[in-house]
């Protein structure tokens, strides 16, 4: 296939922000969230105290509007805490900057690097101190419900339904499952998610290296496992990159976990930790019998030296090493041009997901649409809610959806036809890359922010790669796609449950997939194996998240 142009830096930012982030947590971070159900009261309290009462019937909150610009009468500055890619100072942000001039609503930051973020959020929800708003704040279910069931965080929805967030209310009317994804059991919705609908990839893909495809004679890619194994084969045995030397690496990986979910589809399974077959039944992954067939495919390609022998030790920067040394036929990135290096290329194809002995398969895990966890949040100290609803409201419509992604119109982009929404590039001010400049602009880099994502915002701008992106999941991925587990909310004693049975179930499932792949642990004792699960809780795990999956499904 002839090389194509590189891939736009905005549909790469816009892409790994929105998909990967929302989905690159473990998959136990969708695994609920808690409240009691008693937590209403305190819910309602948390705004009523902070003038929520006009947002409840009584008209609109004073001097807050709710359609057009300014949103207030008076300029009105709160705090945010949020975190920091370290890119740029988000006061000097043009984007924000533009925010602030349009809605007179300025911020003062309070700012965490991305991998100290969480223990700060934790220490601020334990101390008290609290800031007025939680932004890219990636809020668990279960910190969204504790705390707003305390009246730390306060419920959002009345503000929506009232008028103070119309672009909400339209996704949310147009898309009720997303809606009911964030509404804890209590009722109340404590937090906001990113939304992209058009959204594909739940966990970034397997892709294939082309000149190994090219040097074997390869014409149809695998359909099998047998047939993939037979390439892997191949690989190993035939000097693929021409050099002499067995230094092929058929399959890499760095611990299971870039390819597990892409893999466990071959036995039809489209979840790591839990998931609901056609009947509704919610099954604990991790003791399914396609759970151990995908570990008897594992350990034969480990006997065989077909998967990498390093997949336990090496760094993302080691396997990457391989792709760029030629060394690499199967790997997991979010591009493959990442892994081998180059220009972005339709020459390395994505895997197409392969078919096992179990029937109905293979399967993929579709993106949710939405991410896991919360976006946004307000909190009881917060002194303008309604102002604030209106705010964030701006991120969930077009225009506000293309401020954040890519900065003000004139910058970095031009319309060239406003009518119809179609956009140019503009040359980057001063050369240079342009994500990187866009990350200055904006903070809609490097972390998952609140917003929505559509085609509307890169229309126009997209380019030859984007499109073979797209023609490749046509062709591969959503013909078997199915739709993920959803966010589902357990109670406060059920998350409570769930999270002391899931501290051990997790490292010892981790351990004993090592284990198994590498033949530490024969499989012929699959069967004491399955027994401790479930002496650990595996049923449980199941039953607790059937219960919550049956009220997600009845709306209760």
């Amino acid at each position: 296939m002839k090389k194509l142009r590189k891939a736009s830096s905005v549909l790469v930012g816009l892409t790994l922000t929105a998909s990967v982030l929302a989905a690159c947590g473990s998959a136990n971070d969708n695994e609920g969230a808690a409240s009691d159900s008693g937590g209403a009261a305190n819910g309602n309290g948390a705004a009523a105290s902070n003038g929520a009462a006009n947002a409840n019937g009584s008209g609109d909150a004073e001097g807050v509007k709710k359609d057009g610009f300014p949103i207030v009468a008076k300029p009105l500055t709160l705090t945010m805490m949020s975190q920091d890619a370290g890119v740029a100072d988000w006061k000097q942000m043009p984007v924000l900057q533009e925010m602030e001039k349009l809605t007179g609503i300025a911020f003062d930051y309070q700012l965490a690097p991305i991998d100290s973020f969480a223990a700060k959020k934790n220490l601020v929800f334990a101390s008290g101190d609290l800031p007025d708003v939680f932004y890219g704040a990636d809020l668990k279910p279960a910190e969204q419900v504790t705390y707003g069931s305390q009246g730390v965080l306060i419920p959002l929805e009345t503000y929506i339904d009232e008028g103070y967030a119309p672009n909400l209310k339209k996704i949310f009317d147009e898309h009720p499952d997303i809606r009911k994804s964030f509404t804890a059991p209590d009722g109340h919705m404590y937090a906001l998610p990113n939304i992209d609908l058009s959204a594909v990839w739940y966990r970034s893909p397997m892709w294939y290296n082309g000149k190994f495809l090219k040097a074997l004679n390869v014409t149809e890619l695998p359909k099998t496992t047998d047939e993939l194994y037979a390439f892997l084969k191949r690989v190993k045995d035939e000097d693929p990159n021409g050099n002499g030397k067995p230094d092929e690496v058929p399959l890499t990986s760095v611990k299971l976990d870039d390819l597990r979910m892409f893999f466990l589809g071959f036995w039809g399974i489209y979840d790591e930790a839990v998931y609901a077959d056609k009947a509704g039944k919610v099954h604990y992954t991790p003791q399914e019998e396609g759970y151990k067939g995908y570990l008897t495919f594992m350990n034969r390609l480990w006997k065989d030296e077909l998967l990498d022998h390093e997949t336990f030790s090496q760094t993302p920067e080691q396997k990457k090493a391989k792709g760029q040394n030629n060394q690499i036929a199967l790997f997991n990135d979010w591009f493959p041009y990442f892994t081998l290096g180059g220009e972005a290329s339709g020459d390395n194809p994505m895997m197409q997901p392969v078919k096992s002995e179990v029937p109905d398969s293979p399967v993929y895990g579709m993106h949710p649409g939405l991410s896991a966890n919360g976006t946004f949040a307000i909190t009881s100290k917060n002194p303008a809610p309604e102002a604030t609803m209106r705010w964030i409201d701006y991120q969930y419509g077009y225009d506000g959806a293309t401020l954040f992604s890519q900065g003000p119109e004139n910058t970095l982009w031009k319309y060239k036809d406003k009518a119809t929404h179609e956009k140019e590039w503009l040359p980057v001010p001063g050369g240079g890359d342009r994500e990187e400049y866009r990350g200055k602009m904006t903070p809609n880099y490097g972390i998952l922010t609140p917003g929505m994502s559509s085609s509307e915002l890169t229309k126009g701008l997209r380019s030859e790669f984007d499109d073979w992106i797209d023609k490749e999941n046509a062709a591969k991925l959503k013909p078997i796609g199915k739709a993920p587990f959803p966010n589902v909310y357990l109670t406060n004693d059920e998350q409570t449950e769930a999270t002391t049975l899931l501290s051990d179930l997790d490292t010892y499932v981790q351990q004993m997939e090592a284990k198994f792949v590498t033949g530490q642990e024969p499989l012929s004792d699959w069967d004491k194996y399955i027994a401790q699960i479930k002496k650990m809780g595996g049923d449980r795990i199941a039953e607790l998240y059937q219960g919550a999956y049956d009220r997600w499904n009845t709306g209760k």
